[in-house]
């Protein structure tokens, strides 16, 4: 590539990152402000002690390397629920972001040195470390992304998870030994760690996607920067305090587990710094696709975490009480704002009227329970937002002027914070423009098939590929649906809903979310470089195929 070339790939790159992303962008309401008072903030306010039970004060650094750091830009926090402003960040600079990773770098030496089983040990103490604090932890997640309680503790619980799961992968890391076909040859695989990666997370899951890549990566010999969303940047802080003090207390660089609170601008750099070998990135499919193409300029690796399009496909044998159960969860959970929610309900069209009744029937009981995250009745929290909120209403507006019936919802809720309405539209065709696009908010689209061959074909009619899921009683459906012909996605699921992933199995999906794979299974792999060994232990040189070169 010519430099000019390179240029303009580092400028679109910058472009797009820059622009307003629904996973990595700052909402009017994110800004700094640098007129408040003291008592302005939420941090000062007894109701929200957990916060300085976390470290937390009004103004936090943002940057860590085995110290606390930052001169960048002042960021403040805000509540999505009540719009008040939580507490204020200080960013990294491009200069801090260069230095932080030259100590990972050099922590790498210290750190890849270390046993896989006893890299494992810390790992563990890092798992404890977020028990001891996962109430608190929970409640910061969803004072500032916004998610219910219970929400917010299942994940830090899921960091806890993957760590006691890297513990015991630490012990088990393996590779193959292989037969050779030459005598007195030992043929084998050797997994090595890479070095400094670049971890880029978003703010639906400002906790988890570390986690997952945190744990594993270290169990693999890693070191790690981390720039969390721009908009949940005391989730960053506060997680990596808890890290630190674990390392801190076994003697080990604080780079091992670097923090960079920043922008666009220093993802960009992230992107672009051959220093990090490998890049996870969870965001958009719009600039996952340029830092995709970044990370490969360089010739690096990506891990790609990005849109998804989901649907839950209705069988005409289905359970309609479970389809129902699981669908209020599944389309309306977390505000709309997982990359797994259900997106799309492709309903045999026996049955579809019958599930689009129910459906709203039960969306009424829960339009009541819509409120604070914080209170233990509230079951659908904010949206993160107000970009989000605006991104619902004109999604709301588009699908009526396409011909949809608004069967529920549709409106902005009336009240201080970033509340909707869950939203189920019908009367659209699966290839209409508004259904065929991911909009991060409540909006659940109920679409008609006459025969799941018919089904499948709409649910992977869509770029992306990351859950799926099939409602049926019918074993014949089920393996035609987990078959080559069947779901296209990387998550397939039956008879349970699209989101809620175990960290047992590889998370992830194909086509246009990305490809990349975190979490369980042999997820570990993307966090490793495989060497392929010949060993001879003769005098002897035969080459192989039998080639003479005498």
């Amino acid at each position: 590539m010519t430099m000019a070339a390179a240029t303009l790939t580092s400028s679109r790159l910058r472009s797009v990152l820059s622009c307003r992303s629904y996973l990595l962008r700052f909402s009017l309401s994110c800004q700094t402000r640098s007129n408040m008072s003291s008592s302005a903030f939420l941090v000062n306010d007894p109701k929200y002690g957990f916060l300085k039970e976390l470290g937390l004060s009004e103004k936090n650094a943002g940057v860590y390397d085995g110290e606390w750091k930052g001169s960048g830009e002042v960021v403040t926090s805000v509540n999505p629920a009540n719009g008040k402003p939580i507490a204020q960040v200080v960013q990294g600079t491009l200069q801090e972001y260069n230095a932080t990773v030259d100590k990972s770098n050099q922590a790498w030496r210290t750190w890849v040195d270390i046993p896989a089983p006893q890299r494992g040990e810390i790992v563990r103490q890092i798992g404890d470390e977020l028990r001891k604090n996962l109430l608190p932890l929970s409640k910061l997640v969803s004072l500032e992304m916004g998610k219910i309680l219970a929400e917010g503790i299942g994940e830090v619980q899921e960091y806890v998870d993957i760590c006691d799961y890297a513990c015991g992968l630490s012990r088990m890391l393996e590779g193959k030994i292989l037969p050779s076909e030459r005598p007195g040859h030992v043929l084998l695989e050797q997994w090595n760690s890479l070095g400094t990666m670049g971890i880029i997370s978003a703010f639906n899951f400002p906790v988890a996607v570390y986690g997952w890549n945190n744990a594993i990566a270290m169990a693999c010999g890693n070191t790690m920067i981390w720039k969390g969303a721009t908009s949940t940047p005391l989730i960053s802080v506060a997680t990596t305090k808890i890290v630190a003090s674990v390392l801190e207390k076994n003697g080990l660089p604080g780079a091992v587990c670097a923090l960079v609170s920043g922008g666009a601008e220093i993802g960009n750099a992230m992107a672009n710094d051959k220093r990090l070998p490998l890049l996870s990135f969870t965001g958009s499919t719009a600039v996952g696709s340029k830092v995709g193409v970044a990370v490969q300029t360089r010739f690096g690796k990506s891990i790609l975490e990005l849109g998804g399009n989901n649907a839950i496909i209705v069988a005409e044998d289905a359970d309609i009480d479970m389809v129902v159960r699981a669908g209020v969860f599944a389309c309306a959970g977390t505000a709309g704002q997982r990359c797994t929610t259900t997106r799309r309900l492709i309903l045999h069209e026996k049955v579809h009227d019958e599930v689009v009744s129910r459906l709203v029937k039960a969306y009424s009981q829960v339009i009541n329970r819509i409120g604070d995250p914080l209170e233990p009745n509230t079951l659908i929290g904010p949206i993160h937002t107000k970009v989000g909120v605006e991104n619902y209403m004109n999604t709301i507006e588009e699908a009526k002027k396409l011909g949809g019936k608004i069967e529920f919802g549709g409106k902005v809720i009336q009240r201080e914070g970033n509340f909707v309405e869950p939203t189920i539209i019908s009367g659209l065709p699966p290839n209409s423009p508004v259904v065929m696009k991911e909009t991060f908010a409540p909006i659940v689209y109920a679409l008609k098939a006459s025969s799941l061959d018919e089904a499948i074909a709409i649910n992977n009619s869509v770029e992306q590929g990351l859950s799926s899921s099939l409602f049926t009683q019918n074993i014949g459906n089920i393996f035609q649906w987990l078959g080559p012909k069947g779901s296209d996605c990387g998550v397939v699921n039956v008879n349970i809903p699209t989101n809620g992933a175990e960290i047992g199995g590889a998370f992830g999906g194909e086509k246009a979310t990305g490809g990349g794979r975190e979490s369980g299974s042999d997820s570990w792999k993307q966090y490793m470089r495989r060497s392929t060994v010949t060993i001879n232990y003769t005098k002897e040189l035969p080459l192989a195929q039998g080639l003479k070169f005498e």
